[in-house]
């Protein structure tokens, strides 16, 4: 997993030179449950997040009144076109260019599709508490266009954000893939996330 690491440093002198440290590591991760068309558990699984260059500038310019906040939305990673794991230096218009790694989930070539358009699902998350901030509630995929294998979520907010598939508008915060690999989602199939982060 790799962290975007945030620090500051406060020192002050009376005598002697003294200092005091404090490191603050942004990390987070994907939760993810799925159920058949009949009601029954077919996997859970968990999804570490990488935490992009972008997405921790638009945490720091956010946090100290920069920045305007639209989203966040969460959308899913397609196994379609994927060959290696979310990059730090991905961004919404790079990920799915050929020097980057993967490309969302939901039209009818990356596959798999949840509905006419496949948007990306809306979330909102409930006031910190203990340096935790996690979803108000999780939020679901209904698979009843395309099946498909998934292999991760992501998450973008921030400015020019929009529920829009495939839109390359605003800040791609963080993406995980599953610890388990990709997940195959069958028609009828629902598949359930959530998302905590710390720092």
């Amino acid at each position: 997993m790799e962290k975007s690491e945030a620090k500051s440093f406060i020192s002050a002198t009376i005598l002697r030179n003294s200092g005091a440290a404090e490191n603050a590591i942004a990390k987070g991760q994907y939760f993810v449950k799925c159920w058949d068309k009949n009601g029954n558990l077919k996997f859970e699984d968990t999804a570490d997040n990488l935490i992009t260059d972008v997405g921790a500038n638009q945490l720091l310019n956010g946090g100290f009144g920069a920045g305007i906040i639209a989203g966040p939305f969460l959308g899913l990673i397609s196994s379609v076109g994927y060959t290696g794991v979310p990059l730090a230096s991905d961004t919404m218009l790079s990920h799915a260019t050929p020097l980057h790694t993967w490309y969302e989930a939901g039209d009818a070539i990356n596959l798999p599709q949840w509905s006419t358009g496949s948007p990306r699902v809306s979330v909102t998350f409930n006031d910190s508490v203990a340096r935790i901030k996690s979803l108000t509630s999780p939020v679901s995929f209904l698979m009843d266009v395309n099946g498909g294998m998934v292999m991760g979520c992501f998450l973008v907010f921030g400015a020019g954000a929009v529920a829009t598939n495939d839109d390359t508008g605003g800040v791609l915060y963080s993406a995980g893939v599953f610890s388990g690999g990709g997940k195959v989602l069958a028609l009828g199939d629902t598949l359930q996330c959530n998302y905590s982060t710390s720092v």
